[in-house]
């Protein structure tokens, strides 16, 4: 056995806090909401402690702070096994500071706040479970965790189609599970252990497997493509967005996407390193439909959380297309667009949030329009928030795109990467386009009289949309603070790729 507890208190902070605030029944609604920020608050503060104490140096191990402990009967080689590595570090980073942003968005709810915060408390227990541990049934487990918060905060909490957006979400979502599970336990059949330090180590094209490497390959793939979301299993995200309350918009966002990217890389490439080869032209074809096809249907949209749900199954095109590139600079860059997505996101749903919050909830474009006089302060915000979205230098959007074109660009993955490189660049120009469209229609047209009583964002909001922007920006002018971390967990799939 081998344990410090430091993981494991970060991913279970969040459990013993939705747990106080169901069982709390002395608690207030404010008391409710300042138990949840206190222990988000926490879980973020242990994980900034764990990325300084990081050791990403030549010759340090990948993966640090390992709990290892018996959980299960031995002979079913399956071990309650957490670690983290540059891959995953920052993601759990990310994932609590979306917790404690999401928290102080969350702010304005006064309708059954006690199962709200304890069901979004939950939600960042699963993600972050995701992102940590090493063991494919407790991957798979934590993977699970996170479906009925999500379904019961979207279906409650939501608004317009909410009960059809949350079933949506459930039914793709128990879809992609069912045939990861059964491609998970495929692959223990044949090789008797469910860790992923033992199976990256192992050859598994040797493997006398039940069904072809590359199906199983698939069956795993699938879960992950549809989290992303890739084209065409996007369908239930622009619904989820549409309708969820806006923290969860920004969770969604922020970190859940990001659960897809990670386990392609974690599982799928360093697992599978011969098939993700064999099959990268396909996958990157796929990234860059998605790349256009998701920044063309976003110029059509007025709903704005329907715009920026759009948007995203453009961008994480950019993470599909640096991840099967299969190059240390590309997969460098997927891993920073995560990071960056997660944050540049993250606000823009925020600021809708505020906006619709503020403006008697209102988020039709062809109905929206001079918010800016009202609202200076998230007008400037917002502002920044797309143009770190089209990758304006500077931001954390610029780097994270520079390293995916550059590495898909430069990669040897298949004949005519470039030409698809090219075509995934000309997404920026559409980016654009949409997201000044965007900006000029509801922030700096003609003042509308309607508007005239419109507050800008409050003291909890600017708390939450501030740390976004000392994000955005920190990364975007220092992306080595990153960089850095993620290139300990990079290196080792260069390995497994025989490079």
């Amino acid at each position: 056995m081998e344990f410090n507890f430091i993981l494991s208190t970060i991913v279970f902070l969040p459990t013993l806090g939705a747990i106080v605030i169901a069982l709390g029944r002395g608690l207030s609604d404010r008391g409710i909401k300042l138990t949840a920020a206190l222990f988000t608050l926490l879980a973020f503060g242990l994980s900034l402690s764990a990325y300084t104490q990081f050791d990403s140096g030549p010759g340090t191990p990948s993966f640090q702070f390992r709990e290892i402990a018996a959980w299960l009967p031995a002979n079913l080689n399956s071990q309650y096994h957490l670690g983290v590595d540059g891959l995953s570090l920052p993601l759990v980073v990310l994932t609590t500071f979306i917790g404690i942003i999401s928290v102080l968005v969350s702010w304005g709810i006064n309708i059954r706040p006690r199962e709200y915060f304890a069901w979004l408390l939950l939600l960042e227990t699963g993600i972050l479970g995701v992102f940590t541990s090493l063991d494919l049934l407790l991957f798979f487990l934590f993977w699970e965790v996170e479906l009925i918060p999500m379904y019961m905060l979207i279906s409650i909490w939501g608004s317009g189609r909410k009960e059809y957006a949350a079933m949506k979400f459930v039914v793709y979502t128990i879809f992609g599970s069912a045939l990861m599970l059964a491609g998970m336990l495929t692959l223990y059949a044949a090789a008797g252990t469910f860790d992923m330090e033992q199976l990256a180590a192992m050859n598994l094209a040797s493997l006398n497997t039940a069904i072809p490497l590359a199906a199983i390959f698939f069956m795993i793939m699938m879960a992950f493509a549809i989290k992303l979301p890739v084209f065409p299993f996007h369908t239930w995200l622009p619904d989820a967005h549409t309708n969820a309350p806006t923290a969860v918009s920004v969770i969604l966002a922020g970190v859940l996407l990001k659960m897809g990217g990670y386990g392609m890389i974690r599982i799928s490439v360093s697992l599978f390193p011969g098939v993700a080869k064999e099959w990268a032209w396909l996958l990157v074809i796929l990234a860059i439909i998605g790349v256009l096809y998701g920044a063309a249907v976003t110029i059509v949209q007025k709903d704005l959380k329907r715009l920026i749900a759009y948007s995203s199954v453009s961008h994480m095109g950019y993470v599909l297309l640096g991840i099967f590139a299969l190059n240390q600079v590309s997969l460098t860059g997927a891993a920073l667009q995560m990071v960056s997505h997660g944050v540049v996101t993250g606000l823009l749903f925020a600021m809708v949030g505020v906006v619709y919050e503020h403006n008697h909830h209102n988020r039709d474009l062809t109905q929206l329009g001079g918010l800016a006089r009202q609202m200076p302060v998230a007008a400037v915000v917002f502002s920044l928030a797309g143009l770190a979205s089209l990758g304006l230098p500077g931001t954390s959007g610029f780097v994270a795109e520079f390293l995916v074109f550059v590495g898909s660009f430069t990669s040897n993955a298949f004949d005519g990467i470039q030409l698809y490189t090219i075509l995934g660049i000309l997404g920026i120009v559409v980016t654009a386009g949409y997201t000044l469209w965007m900006l000029q229609r509801a922030f700096y047209g003609p003042p509308l009289d309607k508007f005239a009583d419109v507050k800008d964002a409050n003291a909890v909001e600017m708390i939450a949309i501030f740390a976004f922007v000392v994000a955005i920006m920190l990364i975007g002018i220092y992306p080595a603070i990153v960089t850095d971390v993620i290139g300990n967990g990079i290196n080792p799939v260069m390995r497994f790729l025989g490079t």
